[in-house]
């Protein structure tokens, strides 16, 4: 593949078998899930369209054809990178400043646009909160009917959110993974398109665009990045950006990644400890960090493969200090949802377990007021 814009097929990540872009299963036959035959041309600066403010001012490095893009975008993306301390060592990416109020615009930006262009018309998606209401918001931009299924203890305001885009939203009894199982059976009885952010593959040629921002706006990357990682959307994107970069000469060296999970829900934090090849069983506690509160993650092997490809440490953010992390950034002018503070106070955890750890990016991925429940 020469990478210029020559996207043509989707290929199985089991068995390798392909499959058009203009399908509207959700994988593979064999349950393997896609991926994009796809490589992006070298980067090259001189190829941002600059003329466009929003994330799809690197769509020369994303694997989307066509225009429908301009259909579907509300501005998503160039979300400042500010100091969260007077010492400079921790970076805030305000990426709460979507569209929807979270990070997941940049996947669903990207993903209704491909919906848009293969004549999709309705689309079924489970969330926990936050990617349903962005799918539900760029679906009412591009004239496609949505329902959203997330479980029950999900703040009231996404669930307001996601119904006032016109979105039909339905509360699953039980865990996130359940909610889960409870929207895959409607598409497996009914035939409708699935719009996962975990699923397809065009959602992370969205999150990509985190880091392609943070190298123009920083002229670098910064040595330690922070991602929250419940079923992983932004901890790929990010992880193929940075490898892009890295093969294409633009950084010489990959940063260190802290990839957190809730003190409650860690199947994949448990798994790098324990040396495991796949997410470890464990008992999902309730917790207020509903955000990365998967128990069984659909990519779970390619998390962890990944994780020791680039050697991604694990930690996971204490139940009892989220609610004092969100009260300090609070006082520093930022008021974040719950899951964006758990980020913060892993962090700090990570901090306790390995030194201070200056130069860090943290994503402030969700708005407060989305979380106050």
């Amino acid at each position: 593949m020469s990478g210029e814009k020559d996207v043509t097929q989707y290929f199985c990540t089991c068995c390798g078998k392909a499959a058009p872009l203009s399908t509207l299963a959700p994988a593979c036959e064999c349950g393997g899930l896609f991926e994009l035959d796809y490589t992006p041309p070298k980067w090259d600066a001189d190829r941002i369209h600059r003329d466009t403010w929003s994330l799809f001012r690197y769509r020369d490095f994303m694997a989307l054809e066509g225009d429908d893009w301009k259909k579907v975008t509300l501005g998503e993306g160039m979300t400042p990178v500010i100091p969260f301390d007077t010492r400079g060592d921790v970076l805030f990416k305000m990426d709460y400043f979507m569209p929807s109020l979270s990070f997941k615009d940049r996947g669903a930006a990207t993903l209704v646009a491909h919906m848009l262009s293969i004549g999709v018309r309705k689309c079924v998606q489970d969330s926990s909160g936050n990617a349903g209401n962005a799918i539900a918001a760029y679906c009412a931009r591009a004239g496609i009917e949505c329902e959203i299924f997330v479980p029950e203890g999900t703040s009231p305001k996404k669930i307001a959110m996601i119904r006032a885009h016109g979105a039909t939203c339905t509360v699953v009894p039980g865990t996130r993974d359940h909610c889960a199982e409870v929207c895959r059976a409607k598409v497996r009885d009914e035939g409708v398109y699935y719009a996962n952010h975990v699923f397809n593959p065009f959602f992370y040629e969205g999150t990509k665009t985190y880091i392609y921002e943070v190298l123009e706006q920083l002229g670098r990357i910064p040595e330690n990045i922070v991602i929250p990682v419940g079923n992983g959307t932004l901890y790929i994107g990010a992880i193929r950006a940075l490898e892009h970069l890295l093969e294409s000469g633009a950084i010489d060296h990959f940063p260190q990644i802290i990839a957190l999970q809730s003190e409650y829900c860690n199947p994949l934090e448990a798994a790098m400890r324990e040396k495991l090849t796949e997410p470890a069983k464990c008992s999902v506690k309730p917790t207020i960090a509903e955000g990365i509160a998967i128990g069984v993650p659909a990519r779970g092997i390619e998390l962890l493969e990944l994780a020791r490809k680039h050697g991604i440490r694990f930690v996971t953010a204490p139940e009892d200090k989220i609610l004092e992390a969100r009260a300090a950034i609070a006082r520093r002018g930022i008021y974040c949802e719950h899951t964006t503070a758990a980020n913060y106070a892993a962090y700090l955890e990570y901090c306790r377990q390995y030194g201070p750890t200056p130069d860090t990016l943290i994503t402030m991925c969700g708005a407060g007021l989305k979380s106050d429940h």
